[in-house]
C-alpha cells in the first residue's frame, strides 16, 4: 500500500510512521524539510519525502499521485493564537484539492471531539478543517480524539508539570468539564487500522478511553501515580486570559497554546458520534495505565517523539536548518578553547547531556533566572527541558534552545536561541585534536545583534559572560556523574 503522510514530524505522525513502515507499506512523507526527519537508518532507508508547504500552493506542483491513502496530521494549534483558524483552513484546502488529483482512495483525519454547541476557537477551527476534507471527492475517514495521553505529549507535559510542581493549586472552574482521554497507543492503533476499512469511509468517530474524568480529577489521578498528595481550590471567576497566563507560567507550555487549550476546556469532549469499536475493535487503555506506561517510556529515555520538538512550542523560522552556518561578519562572540586529559567520550557525553534535567553546568540559578525572564518577555523559557536525557537530534527542543546539529562522529554540537533576543545567538560545542595530540574543547557562543538594541544588549550581559561561559567550559570537562549523584544522595539524606 502508497500511504502519503502529512505531519510526520508531528508528535502522532512520528510515531505512526514506523507502524507503517513496519507493516511494509511504502510511505511518502510530505514535509517542509527533510532535514529535520532523523529516522532510525531500518526505517529511514524505506521512506521517501515529498518536500512541500500546504500553506504556498507553488510548492505543491508536483504532488505525488501514485497514493492510496492520505494521512492529514497537520496542525497550527501552536501557531499565532490569531491566525491559526486561518492558516488551518488553508492548509487543509491545498491538501484538499491536490489528493482529487491523485488516485487516493481515503483520507484520514485526526481531529478533536467537537460535540458542544459553542464551540472554542481551536475546536471549531478543527471543525472546519472537517468540513472541508469532507467536502472532496475522496472520502474523508475523521477520528475526533480529546486529550491524548502518551509521553512527550503536550496533555501529559502539562498535567505533569502542574501536580508535581503545585502542591496546592488554585484553579479555575473549567476543572469540572467533563473530558474522556486516549492513550496515545489507542490513537496510533485507530489511525493504523482506519487505512482502506470501507466501514469508515465517509464517517466521523469519536475516539476515547474507558473513563469519562473531569480535569480535576485527571490531575488527581495523576497525582496518585506519582504517589504524590495534591489539593485543588477552584475559583468561580478567572478570565481566560488569566487563565492562560497562569498555565503559561507554571507550565512549559508558549503562550498560544495555553490560551488555546484554555479555550477548549470550557467545551465537555465525549466520546459521542459513532462507535468506532463496532468497526475498529481494540483493546482500550485506561488513564490511569496511560500515565503509568507514559513514566515507564521516560524513565527508560523511550520518548519516541515530543510535542516540544514542533517548530510551533517555540517562535523559531521554519526554516531553521538554514542558521547551521553560524556567521561570521557583524557578531560577537565569547570563544573558550580548553584542553583536557580526560577520555574525549566522556567529554562528549557532558556535551551530550547539558540542559533539562542536568541544567548547564555553571551558575544554574543565573540560567533559571534568564529562563524567568524569558517567560516574562513572552519567551519559551528553560521548561521545554529536553525529549531525551542522553540523546540529542537535530531539531529537538532543548530548554530555550533548537539543536540545529548533534553529530557524534564529528564531535559536534551546535544550538540556535528560540529566547527573547535583540539579534540571534548560536552556542557551539566541538571537540578537537591540537597540533600536540591534545584534545580540546571548542566552545563558542555567537550572538548577531539586531540594531543599537542587541548591542546594547550584548555590553550590558558581557561581564556575566566573562565567568559563565568559561565556567561552563571547565565544569563540563571537570563533570563527573558518579562522583555528582553520590553527593546528591548524601545531600538528599
Amino acid at each position: 500500500m502508497k500511504i502519503l503522510l502529512t505531519g510526520a514530524n508531528g508528535y502522532i505522525g512520528r510515531r505512526l510512521l514506523p507502524v507503517l513502515v513496519q507493516e511494509g507499506h511504502e510511505v511518502i512523507c510530505l514535509v517542509r524539510d527533510k532535514r529535520r526527519m532523523n529516522l532510525e537508518k531500518s526505517i529511514a532507508k524505506k521512506v521517501s519525502y515529498f518536500e512541500a508547504d500546504l500553506l504556498k500552493p507553488e510548492t505543491l506542483q508536483n504532488f505525488p499521485e501514485n497514493i492510496d491513502v492520505a494521512y492529514y496530521l497537520v496542525h497550527s494549534m501552536g501557531s499565532s493564537y490569531k491566525k491559526f483558524m486561518e492558516m488551518e483552513q488553508n492548509a487543509a484546502q491545498n491538501f484538499k484539492e491536490h489528493v482529487e488529483k491523485t488516485k487516493a482512495q481515503q483520507i484520514i483525519f485526526l481531529s478533536g471531539i467537537v460535540n458542544d454547541v459553542n464551540l472554542s476557537q481551536h475546536l471549531a477551527s478543527r471543525k472546519k478543517v472537517e468540513d472541508i476534507l469532507n467536502a472532496g471527492q475522496v472520502p474523508s475517514t475523521v477520528l475526533r480524539a480529546a486529550i491524548i495521553i502518551g509521553s512527550g505529549g503536550a496533555s501529559f507535559e502539562i498535567i505533569r508539570d502542574l501536580v508535581e510542581k503545585l502542591p496546592v493549586m488554585v484553579a479555575p472552574k473549567w476543572l469540572k468539564t467533563k473530558c474522556q482521554p486516549i492513550a496515545v497507543r489507542n490513537v496510533i492503533e485507530y489511525l493504523n487500522k482506519a487505512k482502506l476499512e470501507k466501514k469508515t469511509f465517509g464517517k466521523t468517530f469519536d475516539i476515547g478511553g474507558p473513563d469519562i474524568l473531569t480535569y480535576e480529577q485527571m490531575l488527581l489521578e495523576f497525582a496518585k501515580v506519582r504517589d504524590l498528595k495534591r489539593y485543588i481550590i477552584s475559583v468561580p471567576v478567572l478570565s481566560p486570559k488569566l487563565s492562560s497566563l497562569w498555565l503559561y507560567f507554571v507550565t512549559q507550555t508558549s503562550f498560544s497554546l495555553a490560551r488555546s487549550l484554555v479555550d477548549s476546556m470550557r467545551n465537555e469532549v465525549v466520546v459521542k458520534i459513532g462507535n468506532i469499536q463496532d468497526v475498529i475493535p481494540i483493546q482500550l487503555i485506561c488513564y490511569r495505565e496511560a500515565v503509568t506506561r507514559a513514566f515507564d517510556k521516560v524513565s527508560q529515555n523511550e520518548v519516541v517523539s515530543s510535542w516540544k520538538d514542533a517548530l510551533a512550542s517555540g517562535k523559531m523560522n521554519p526554516a531553521y536548518l538554514e542558521f547551521v552556518k553560524v556567521p561570521q561578519n557583524g557578531c560577537f562572540k565569547d570563544i573558550q578553547e580548553i584542553p583536557f586529559k580526560k577520555s574525549k567520550d566522556e567529554v562528549l557525553e557532558n556535551v551530550w547531556q547539558i540542559g533539562g534535567e542536568r541544567g548547564w553546568y555553571y551558575l544554574g540559578g543565573l540560567w533559571q533566572i534568564r529562563g524567568m525572564l524569558d517567560k516574562l518577555a513572552g519567551g519559551v523559557g528553560l521548561r521545554r527541558g529536553r525529549r531525551s536525557p542522553t540523546n540529542l537530534l537535530a531539531g529537538d527542543a532543548l530548554d530555550f534552545w533548537r539543536v540545529l546539529v548533534a553529530d557524534r562522529e564529528e564531535n559536534r554540537l551546535l544550538l540556535y536561541a528560540e529566547m527573547k533576543l535583540p539579534g540571534e545567538a548560536w552556542l557551539e560545542f566541538i571537540i578537537r585534536e591540537n597540533d600536540k595530540g591534545q584534545n580540546v574543547l571548542h566552545q563558542t557562543a555567537t550572538f548577531r545583534p539586531q540594531g543599537l538594541w542587541g548591542r546594547l544588549y550584548w555590553y550590558s550581559i558581557y561581564p556575566f559572560h566573562l565567568f559563565i561561559f568559561k565556567g561552563m567550559a571547565n565544569r563540563i570537562i571537570n563533570f563527573n556523574q558518579k562522583a555528582e549523584a553520590k553527593v546528591r544522595s548524601i545531600t538528599s539524606a
